[in-house]
Parts: C-alpha cells; structure tokens; sequence
C-alpha cells in the first residue's frame, strides 16, 4: 500500500501536521467514522516507523476492523474516504491562513442568508481583511473586486433603488485584476517562447498593450507598469531603456509582490541580462550582479530558508567576475548554511 495516493500524502506530514490532522479527523464535524481514525493511526504508526511490514491489505484490515472477514471493496471504500478527508484538511488549512477568504465566504453567507443586522460589519470586515493584506499585485485588486460586488449585492437589498451603486469601483478592480494577470502570463509566454517552438493563442493581447500606451493606468498602479515594461522589454530585447524603467520600478515598488512572484520577476530581469552578456554586452555582468544584491538585500532570493545551489554558484561567479572578492568571501560565509 506504499504506492497508494494516501499513502504518498501521508508520508510529507510532520509530527506537528500529523498532530494537526489528527485533531481534525476527531472532530465529529467532519468525521464520524472511528475506523478511519484506526486507519490513519495505523498507516502514520507505520510511516514514522520507517517500516514498510505489515502494509498488505489484509494485515491493515485485521488492525482497524478486527474480527471481521476482509472485504476488499470496503477496504477500497475505507482508502478512499480518509484521503478525501486529507484532502480536506489540506484545503481547510489553506482557507484558515487567509482571513480575507473567511471574511469573503462569511459576508456572501450573510448576503445570501439576508442577514441584514450583520451586513455593515461583516463588509468592514472583510475591507479590513484586505487592507492587512501586505501585498498589492493582482489578486488584491480581485480581493478588491469581490468586496465592490458584495457591496453591490447589499445594495440592491435595500429599499433605496435611486442611490448610486458602485459599478465603476467594481469594473475598475476588475480591470486591475485583468490587465496585471493579462500582462503577468504574456510575459511568461513570451520568456517560455525563448527557449521553445510552442505558440499560444492570446485573446485581446494587442488591444491591452495598445490601450497601455495610449493611456495612465500604468502610473495609477505600479504592478501594472512593472509587468508592462517586462512585456516590452521581452519584445524589443535592444532597447535596453525598458529595461532600466523595469529596474527602477523593481527598486521602488516590488515589496508590493509575494516572495516567489517577486523573485519570477527579477528571474525575467536577470535571464534579460544573460543574453546581453552573451550577445558581447559586458557591462550587464555588474547589472546581473547588482540584480541578486538586490534579492539578497530584501530576502526574496531564496525560499523555505534553503538556497538553489544553482543560483549560489551564479553569485559567486559573477562576484569574482567583477572582482568582488570580499563580497564573494562575506557571501559565502553569510550564506554557506542555508544550501540543501
């Protein structure tokens, strides 16, 4: 049973993820089955263990439905029932680190149940939620987005049909959402298209870029502009003045993205370098340098407190390159620990 799906799950938890799967799988809310219970002890007995004896089907049968005969299709069903309550617990422990979806899921509740006292506080709530939000790329104008569309709803539960409604704030979230999302993958097509033959069909691609020129929605939102002058950088790779707006802009606003988002950026930024390095353009070796300085400087450069040993030989040599030799010595030394 080693090779099946719940097995595999099972073997990535930790003794603190296990405890945490234990509790969830004893709340009668979402389990009353004991033998499901009596199956995850067993299987998470055996996994820290490191034994794999004792694992056919009939030896686990005998431990968690003693004194039955074996039935394989219950024994099948049994299987299937705590891996869709893994999965779950997966989900439920995702859906608790965001608060901003709690807030969301319980105001669109309270919508749909027309609990009218509960309304204003649970939308300030949830504009709470999303203003703790540290980040402010594409998903936070969506975040946006869903509260402007439950205000929406509110609305037209009320006996005031001559306000006005917020359609524009809607439509403009949206927008936001769009256009940063839009331009985000077409700057992964174009980079994927560097070092493939594949082609993509992209709807509305020529008119946003047409609209970004002609328009100032790029000054009202820094994410957008970041990942326009990605696009444009990419595809007019000789104009190296896009990618000096680019890195301005890095400079100035990429707190505004998550770590690994962040880190895909200056990833285009850097791959950008590379190939005017290798087209005979020297100086963008200190760019390429200054480029992971940068990633050190904030702390996105690395994740889960582990460090590429891909991307660590690269440091080192574009320091001694540039004949960084302290650096490299001070880098080496901060940073040795932290490969796998």
């Amino acid at each position: 049973m080693t090779n099946s799906k719940l097995y595999s799950i099972l073997e990535h938890f930790d003794k603190y993820e296990q405890n945490r799967l234990r509790k969830f799988l004893q709340s009668p809310y979402f389990n009353k089955n004991e033998v499901l219970i009596n199956l995850f002890e067993y299987l998470i007995k055996k996994i820290n263990s490191g034994s794999d004896r004792g694992l056919d089907k009939e030896t686990i049968w005998k431990k968690v439905e003693k004194g039955k005969e074996y039935d394989d299709v219950r024994f099948r069903k049994l299987f299937s029932e705590l891996l869709k309550l893994v999965e779950q617990y997966l989900a439920q422990e995702e859906y608790s680190k965001n608060p901003w979806h709690q807030s969301n899921f319980l105001t669109e509740s309270i919508i749909q149940r027309k609990m009218e006292r509960l309304f204003n506080s649970s939308l300030k709530n949830a504009e709470r939620a999303i203003d703790k939000q540290p980040f402010r790329n594409g998903d936070f104008h969506f975040y946006k987005y869903q509260i402007e569309k439950n205000l929406r709803e509110l609305n037209e539960q009320s006996y005031d049909r001559s306000s006005r409604r917020n359609y524009e704030e809607i439509l403009f979230n949206l927008d936001k959402f769009y256009i940063a999302e839009k331009l985000k993958y077409y700057a992964a097509i174009l980079s994927h298209q560097a070092v493939s033959s594949h082609e993509y069909k992209i709807l509305f691609n020529e008119a946003i870029l047409s609209y970004l020129r002609k328009n100032e929605i790029t000054e009202q939102s820094p994410v957008i502009a970041i990942y326009y002058q990605l696009c444009k950088m990419q595809l007019e790779p000789k104009k190296v003045e896009y990618f000096y707006s680019l890195k301005e802009l890095l400079q100035q606003h990429i707190e505004l993205f998550p770590p690994q988002e962040a880190e895909r950026i200056y990833g285009e930024a850097s791959n950008y370098c590379i190939k005017k390095i290798n087209s005979g353009n020297s100086g963008f070796l200190r760019e390429y340098f200054e480029i992971y300085r940068e990633l050190l400087k904030k702390n996105i450069i690395y994740q889960n407190e582990e460090f590429d040993p891909y991307v660590f030989r690269n440091i080192i040599v574009s320091a001694l390159r540039l004949k960084e030799y302290n650096w490299a010595e001070d880098f080496i030394n901060e940073y040795k620990d932290k490969l796998p």
